[in-house]
């Protein structure tokens, strides 16, 4: 447990598997000053990107420190496991493998009794996820249905119910459309992330059926990321509003034109945290 002026408490490196040592599959809790309040409040998890090779929860400090001290919420960030940088036939990691670390940490998120001596600190059936770049693929393969091509990838049924929000920023969602933009891509991570294919439509989340009609879903995207274009997000967005119809109005929203920063350069600021911020702020008044 570490204490400082922003948060109260942070509780670093909890297991989220059985695999206590994994540092890979440990997440980290951040509490607002006033951390433990008359009534347990909803959690914020945020999943980091990285192109499903690079990365660590100990990047993300303090965008979950300024997150907590703007929401007044808990903030987890996970850790999940990554496709080596030079993978070989003995030596890889691929899809759905992250998705699946992903599932667990949030599984044990929705269980979890809290540390010891300190109990629970956060609501377990009021979850709001973030994903950015690579784990916005990764969330929407799992809160979207796509249980007939990764069928590991199904949430059970208290932690759907649980998720009540999804924030997605400069998202991943189709993988074909991605590499012809970024026909370089290909080699460098869809190919060690997903295997050799001739088209990857069938990875595409675009593509796949709503799981629950109750998840409000955030697109976000800056109009200065050069590494991710904003096609992407439309494909999303658009995706999203069609599956909800008429509800569209109310579960499907988008900040196209805010940010205009570079692809991870928004989550060094508070324009992305207020963001965030004003989209729970409304939710929690609905």
């Amino acid at each position: 447990m570490v204490c400082d002026g922003v948060t109260e408490m942070e509780f670093v490196d909890i297991a989220y598997t059985a695999a206590g040592s994994d540092q890979l599959r440990q997440l980290d809790l951040y509490l607002p000053s006033d951390a433990v309040p008359a009534e347990p409040r909803p959690l914020l998890v945020f999943v980091h990107g990285g192109a499903w090779r690079s990365e660590d929860k100990r990047d993300y400090r303090n965008l979950a420190r300024n997150l907590a001290a703007a929401t007044r919420l808990p903030v987890a960030v996970p850790n999940f496991r990554l496709t080596p940088q030079d993978p070989s036939d003995d030596d890889h990691f691929r899809h759905p493998a992250h998705a699946e670390d992903a599932l667990n940490a949030l599984r044990f998120l929705t269980t979890w009794p809290g540390p010891p001596g300190v109990g629970v600190l956060y609501d377990p059936h009021c979850l709001y996820l973030i994903g950015h770049s690579c784990s916005t693929h990764m969330l929407s393969s799992i809160f979207l249905d796509s249980s007939s091509i990764s069928p590991s990838l199904t949430p059970p049924p208290h932690l759907l119910q649980a998720v009540k929000a999804i924030i997605m920023s400069e998202g991943i969602y189709d993988l074909d459309l991605l590499l012809s933009s970024f026909p370089a891509y290909h080699a460098w991570f869809i190919r060690p992330t997903f295997g050799q294919h001739d088209s990857y439509t069938a990875y595409s989340t675009t593509k796949l059926p709503l799981l629950g009609t109750h998840i409000q879903w955030l697109i976000i995207h800056s109009k200065g990321d050069t590494l991710v274009d904003i096609l992407q997000s439309e494909a999303m967005y658009q995706h999203l509003c069609s599956l909800y119809g008429d509800h569209a109005v109310t579960q499907v929203h988008r900040n196209t034109d805010h940010l205009d920063g570079e692809h991870n350069d928004i989550l060094q600021g508070l324009d992305y945290v207020d963001i965030i911020k004003d989209f729970i702020a409304k939710l929690n008044t609905n």
